[in-house]
């Protein structure tokens, strides 16, 4: 099965921190907000508990288990759960507590969390630079895609993990522009044979290119941001959105695949 003849999944962002760009403290019943997610048809959740917006203060491993294991023990019997980390400690606790998939936005360079790769059920691995602080200032590439691309699959082929996901990092050591140019070549990473994980979801790419400064603004942009993708082959989609990118996936799939309806 190609990647345009497989089914979309959707994956619903639970951020248990205070600080994330667009969601930290807008849920304060974070159980009933992830459970909506799945009714609207969320296939997997990802829970974080350590905002990696550009400049956030990191926090230590205790505190991020104390924020996401409680939610995880929670949820971990509605649908596939990911635990969005860079920390090995945490992703060894989280898959303790029932969570199947690492999420690792430092794309795994600690090699204690590519060991931890081989109890979970799959890995992502996304391109990413320096930390929250310094990425910013690291955005220059010989060949932005390329590079992201040869980068990203040296760091799959060391997952050890059954199922593996690519995740380009937009808006991770990238500038606005150069976040669009990967999401208008994403069908060069569709074609290294690992499935595509993207994360576009109200990111400030989006708000930088149409001048929208208020997250809030920018749902429609990132459900093109999703269209696009999916137009070149990518299924994956990790949304704070789960209803309207469901929906505007329902009606892609339908189009392109008529016997066989998404919804």
């Amino acid at each position: 099965m190609s990647a345009h003849d497989t089914p979309p999944i959707v994956v619903g962002i639970v951020n248990v921190t205070p600080d994330s760009f667009y969601d930290g403290g807008r849920y304060p019943n974070l159980v009933r907000h992830a459970l909506q997610l799945v009714e609207e048809g969320a296939d997997w959740l990802d829970i974080g508990g350590e905002s990696t917006r550009p400049g956030a203060e990191a926090i230590t491993a205790e505190e991020e288990c104390a924020r996401v294991l409680p939610l995880i023990t929670a949820l971990r019997d509605t649908v596939p759960i990911s635990i969005d980390t860079t920390k090995p400690l945490v992703a060894k606790r989280a898959l303790q507590k029932g969570a199947a998939i690492i999420n690792d936005v430092s794309g795994l360079r600690n090699p204690e969390m590519v060991a931890l790769t081989q109890d979970a059920w799959g890995t992502v691995v996304m391109h990413n630079r320096g930390t929250p602080h310094t990425m910013g200032g690291l955005t220059q590439y010989p060949d932005l895609v390329s590079n992201v691309r040869d980068h990203l699959v040296q760091a799959a082929q060391r997952a050890k993990s059954p199922n593996v996901w690519i995740d380009p990092g937009i808006g991770f050591a990238k500038t606005a522009d150069q976040s669009v140019t990967l999401i208008r070549h994403l069908d060069a990473f569709v074609q290294t044979g690992f499935p595509v994980f993207l994360g576009a979801s109200r990111k400030s790419f989006i708000g930088q290119t149409l001048n929208l400064p208020d997250p809030d603004a920018r749902l429609y942009g990132s459900l093109a941001a999703v269209a696009a993708a999916h137009a070149r082959g990518v299924r994956v989609f990790r949304v704070h959105d789960v209803a309207p990118t469901k929906q505007l996936l329902g009606l892609l799939q339908a189009i392109d695949s008529p016997s066989t309806p998404y919804i």
